[in-house]
C-alpha cells in the first residue's frame, strides 16, 4: 500500500505520476523499467517515490493495481450497457468486442495489462498477476452463476472451467493483436477491433458446446 503522503498528495499530481509509471512499466517491464525515468519524466525527485511507496516492488504492484482497476470499472460500465435479453453466447460476443475495443483505445492500460503477463520473475508476476486474477474474477464469476441461473448456460456445466478459459482469453484477445508471437494460430497480430470480429465468433463457437442448453 502507499504510503500516506501518497495520498496527501494533489489529485493532478498522482496522476501524473501514475501516468508516466504506466508508460514506463509497460514499456520496460518491472526489472528494467526505470525510477530514474519516472520520476524525471513526472516531474518529482526520486527520492519521493521512496516517500509514497516503500520499494520499487511495491510501486509496481499499485500501479498495476491501478491499472486492472480502471479496466474492471470501465468494462463493468460497457457490460451494464449491453443487451442482456439476448442468448449469452450473443452477450458474450458484445463483451468481447467490447474489451477488444477498449484495449485499442487504451495503450496505457494495455502496455501494464502487457507488463503483468510478460515479467519474467515469478514472485513478482504472482504478486501482480494475483491482483489482476481477482479484479477479472470480479465480473466473470458472477456474471456467470447469473447467466446459468437465467438457463443460458446449462446446470451442468463446470463454472470455474469457463471461468478460467475467459481468464485466458483476454490477455490473448487484449495483446495479440499488439505483440509478436503470441497468436501463431488465428493470426491476430495487427488486426483492428473490426477484424478481430471474426476470430471472436470463432472462439466462442469452439467453447459453445461446454455450455451450450441441451436440446
Amino acid at each position: 500500500m502507499p504510503t500516506s503522503t501518497w495520498f496527501r498528495l494533489n489529485v493532478a499530481k498522482r496522476e501524473r505520476v501514475l501516468v508516466v509509471a504506466m508508460r514506463e512499466f509497460g514499456d520496460h517491464g518491472y526489472s528494467t523499467g526505470s525510477l530514474n525515468t519516472i520520476a524525471r519524466e513526472a516531474g518529482i525527485a526520486k527520492g519521493s517515490l521512496f516517500q509514497y511507496f516503500s520499494d520499487k516492488l511495491e510501486f509496481f504492484a499499485f500501479v498495476c493495481d491501478e491499472a486492472s482497476r480502471r479496466i474492471r470499472e470501465e468494462m463493468e460500465r460497457r457490460i451494464a450497457l449491453l443487451d442482456f435479453e439476448q442468448t449469452f453466447d450473443g452477450w458474450l460476443f458484445d463483451v468481447l468486442c467490447e474489451w477488444t475495443e477498449y484495449m485499442a483505445d487504451h495503450p496505457l492500460e494495455r502496455a501494464v495489462t502487457a507488463a503483468t503477463n510478460f515479467e519474467l520473475d515469478n514472485s513478482v508476476r504472482s504478486v501482480v498477476r494475483d491482483t489482476a486474477n481477482q479484479h477479472y474474477l470480479q465480473v466473470i464469476h458472477p456474471t456467470l452463476q447469473l447467466w446459468q441461473e437465467r438457463g443460458e448456460i446449462r446446470a451442468d456445466a463446470d463454472l470455474d472451467v469457463l471461468a478460467t478459459l475467459m481468464l485466458m482469453a483476454l490477455p490473448y484477445l487484449a495483446l495479440s493483436p499488439y505483440y509478436d508471437g503470441l497468436d501463431p494460430v488465428l493470426d491476430l497480430r495487427g488486426r483492428t477491433p473490426a477484424e478481430q470480429r471474426p476470430v471472436i465468433r470463432q472462439l466462442i463457437a469452439g467453447i459453445k458446446p461446454l455450455f451450450a442448453p441441451l436440446k
